[in-house]
């Protein structure tokens, strides 16, 4: 067990100087993986402003609603306001909202381990609060239960979320895609998991 840990440690820093192994190997989720069951007891915040969270008595929203009986598309990154996240990532899932709808998908949903206050002013700034209901993980708690989070503190962003896209139905994973580290964008983006589902 020790030696897994400190493995998987070790990767961790490898990833975050891009020279890592794939993440496919260590995520403890995989397809077939029951999201809700992965991640016991964690719930997500919906981005909004701070009043809207003090009206709502800073309600949370748990996996079971957000993805039971329901076709999902769920993409992770780094974090709210950085570079690939703001020019490529959101982007690429904003723009092919339609075709989203037009294979089923209920809905489109970006999670960050950032507050949702933080979410809620970069949707806005990216003009994609209308079509993408971004999430917080405020405490990591989500990514964590995934094994999708890595030590980003050498850019100043502390502990946060790899990059991945997962298409997600009636909370079982049927396709998942995970970057091999979180500068890339090659397979969590919105033309690639269309093209999965």
């Amino acid at each position: 067990m020790a030696y897994a840990v400190l493995r998987r440690s070790s990767m961790m820093k490898s990833m975050a100087t891009g020279i890592g192994e794939s993440w496919r190997r260590f995520a403890s989720v995989a397809v077939g993986t029951d999201l809700v069951a992965a991640a016991p007891n964690v719930s997500l915040q919906k981005a909004r402003s701070w009043d809207e969270g003090v009206s709502s008595q800073f309600s949370t929203t748990t996996l079971s609603d957000i993805f039971v009986g329901k076709k999902v598309v769920i993409f992770g990154l780094p974090g709210a306001f950085t570079g690939v996240c703001s020019a490529q990532h959101v982007p690429s899932y904003k723009k092919n909202i339609d075709k989203f709808k037009a294979k089923g998908i209920d809905s489109v949903i970006c999670v960050s381990v950032n507050d949702p206050y933080t979410m809620n002013g970069w949707a806005e700034k990216l003009e994609a609060k209308e079509v993408i209901e971004f999430y917080g993980d405020f405490d990591g708690k989500f990514h964590k239960s995934l094994e999708l989070e890595l030590d980003l503190s050498s850019a100043l962003l502390g502990h946060r979320s790899t990059r991945w896209s997962a298409f997600v139905e009636d909370g079982k994973i049927k396709v998942l895609n995970v970057e091999n580290v979180p500068s890339d964008f090659k397979v969590s983006g919105g033309e690639v998991i269309l093209g999965q589902i």
